[in-house]
């Protein structure tokens, strides 16, 4: 019987729809000119007194959320994005036949509403109904509030439903939002270009990942989801730009968790004459201006900063994983302080994991790591007094990786070792091993200045400045198992 009602459900709707028809009137109109949002129409009134009314016309519209009342009155509840507003519907007003069709509409359906502002006596700001409209017939109820809009699968696969159900989703989208205005104010002001580089690219590069690929009919040649923006911004640094900024989607063919999804938003920038120690100074007033806009003030100049090896050490007992540069070393020094060792396949990703299980869960506040391995960053720019390191580091904020930053190499013969390392490394079986480019090469031959550059997570930092501890919160629609 359960499974019946949903079906009767719908049919009672639809019969509500072609009863609309039969009526002449159309329950998907094409417009409904001069709508104000709720909260722009209820701002100028909060110290209108309780009881008095006002001859100020306006037109709202959204969702039916909520009826009260019949007969010759009733209140009635409409929600767009920005707010709530209650409707007072009086049969003197509209007529009995205006009235019992409004009246007959399901909650859910969207509408728009023409009247007066007032106050009740009960001190709630409404609007007086002088007229309204349907605007688009709603063939579906909407999830009941204590089973469907809690439920994880309903929230993420239908986002419509989430969104029109809890408000608190709706905050985090619209934050969000301001976060990337505010990214593109700071940076504007500062003298960067917004540019757009290839998402479909013959070598994909610019990180450690596995991609997707995909095949161009027409070339007839294999093309790859990009994986990072980052070669092609160098590229235009090479170019003259200078400073360049973009926010994009890039895609990795790897696994979801908390804060893995397979597409994701990064801003990556880049700037001529600056080095690792800039771009960190720059980061922290990016973040710290983007967090004041959308009401934080964690996040002030100037962060802790802790060399990458002593972070180690530090949480791990004691372990130097410079003084055991080898797999086998690093492993028994593991085994001799009862920490467990994973099946890796080099030194360098057992440093890693040292990393992503002793030390990152424990950055709460915001914290640069700094003076990576340079196994670890084949594009970094080699320490200039620390020998085996680079000049990278990462920011952590609550335990989690939000930016990665280098001096950028430069050196086209050093980055071309890199190159043959990492083609060594995948031939022996490495999957996220970077591919051999040789267009990048012949680019940093011409001539790259001196560089800082930098990766943003979006989706992370938003995670961040609003609370969320899964990235599926903050992306309209992740991807699912």
């Amino acid at each position: 019987m359960a499974d019946e009602q949903p079906s009767e459900l719908l049919a009672t709707r639809r019969r509500k729809l072609e009863a609309l028809r039969e009526e002449g009137i159309d329950p998907f109109p094409h417009a409904y000119p001069g709508v104000r949002p709720i909260a722009e129409v209820k701002a100028p009134y909060d110290a209108l007194p309780d009881g008095e009314e006002t001859e100020d016309r306006v037109r709202v519209a959204g969702r039916l959320a909520a009826r009260r009342g019949q007969g010759k009155a009733a209140f009635l509840d409409l929600v767009d994005r920005s707010g709530r507003m209650q409707l007072h519907a009086r049969v003197d007003v509209l007529g009995e036949e205006s009235l019992e069709r409004l009246l007959s509409l399901d909650l859910g359906d969207l509408i728009g509403a023409d009247g007066t502002v007032f106050r009740t006596r009960r001190g709630e700001l409404s609007l007086k109904l002088g007229d309204y409209a349907l605007l688009a017939k709603s063939l579906r109820p909407l999830p009941e509030k204590h089973h469907g809009l809690t439920d994880v699968e309903t929230r993420f696969r239908q986002r419509e439903l989430d969104l029109i159900a809890n408000e608190e989703t709706r905050e985090v989208f619209m934050t969000r939002a301001k976060i990337v205005t505010a990214i593109r104010a700071w940076l504007d002001e500062h003298g960067f270009i917004e540019v757009e580089t290839p998402v479909l690219q013959p070598i994909y590069g610019g990180a450690a990942a596995r991609p997707f690929t995909t095949h161009h009919n027409e070339l007839d040649r294999t093309l790859y989801l990009r994986i990072a923006t980052e070669l092609y911004l160098k590229r235009l640094i090479v170019g003259g730009l200078e400073r360049v900024y973009e926010i994009g989607k890039d895609f990795r063919n790897e696994g979801v968790s908390f804060k893995h999804n397979p597409e994701f938003t990064m801003l990556e920038w880049y700037e001529a004459y600056a080095d690792y120690e800039d771009v960190a100074r720059h980061a922290e007033e990016l973040v710290h201006f983007v967090a004041t806009q959308v009401g934080q003030d964690r996040f002030k100049p100037p962060w802790a900063r802790i060399a990458l090896g002593e972070a180690i050490a530090e949480r791990t007992g004691g372990i130097d994983v410079y003084a055991h540069r080898s797999l086998e070393a690093l492993a028994q020094a593991m085994r001799e302080r009862d920490l467990e060792v994973p099946d890796e396949d080099t030194w360098a990703q057992l440093v890693d994991h040292l990393l992503s299980k002793y030390v990152e869960p424990n950055l709460q506040a915001p914290t640069f790591l700094l003076d990576y391995p340079v196994e670890l960053s084949p594009f970094a720019k080699r320490h200039r007094s620390k020998e085996g390191l680079v000049e990278r580091w990462e920011a952590y904020v609550d335990g989690m990786e939000i930016a990665n930053a280098f001096t950028e190499l430069n050196d086209p013969d050093d980055q071309r070792r890199r190159f043959e390392e990492q083609r060594a490394a995948a031939a022996a079986g490495d999957a996220e091993a970077h591919p051999f480019d040789e267009a990048y090469i012949q680019a940093l031959e011409h001539g790259m200045p001196p560089t800082g550059g930098i990766g943003i997570g979006i989706d992370r930092l938003v995670m961040v400045l609003t609370g969320r501890r899964s990235i599926r919160e903050v992306v309209l629609f992740p991807a699912m198992r």
